[in-house]
């Protein structure tokens, strides 16, 4: 049974649709089969798709996330994921407060899987410029990468 990660911000428009693109694109890349998705924890921008700077920072790299459409995050989605990962400790906060306590899913921070950031906020580069998503995507890809490289060593995450 392939691995579940669900990546969760708060709008589910600039973060958490990134890293969901980043960890799909690198898992493929490969060869590795893990069900990705990505949620919110406010509705404001439910049924969006991601922000263009979002879609133009992945897009230079190659990866499209332009099909994507934001949701919220579900009671539900605590069982159907094996991980269920917050891009910043706010974020991570709500969802320790959504979370049913009979979930199954493991609830961490994005950098928590990144040796030498545990604990860190991936930056929301939501009223920031271009180069604020660029920043940002390149810090979601590297921790994509190391997300990867820890499941494939089939260590726990």
């Amino acid at each position: 049974m392939p691995h579940s990660i669900l990546f969760v911000c708060l709008g589910n428009i600039c973060r958490s649709p990134m890293a969901e693109g980043a960890m799909r694109h690198v898992s493929e890349q490969r060869g590795m089969d893990i069900v990705v998705d990505s949620a919110g924890t406010g509705s404001w921008h439910v049924g969006d798709a991601p922000d263009r700077r979002a879609r133009a920072a992945a897009l230079a790299s190659g990866v499209d996330i332009s099909g994507q459409q934001a949701r919220l995050i579900a009671a539900q989605d605590f069982d159907r994921f094996d991980q269920v990962i917050a891009m910043d400790r706010s974020v991570f906060g709500d969802l320790a407060s959504l979370r049913p306590g009979t979930a199954t899913a493991a609830l961490s921070l994005f950098f928590d899987h990144v040796a030498g950031r545990e604990g860190q906020d991936v930056a929301d580069p939501y009223y920031g410029e271009e180069a604020d998503f660029a920043a940002s995507w390149a810090e979601i890809m590297a921790g994509a990468v190391a997300l990867l490289e820890r499941l494939g060593r089939g260590s726990a995450l």
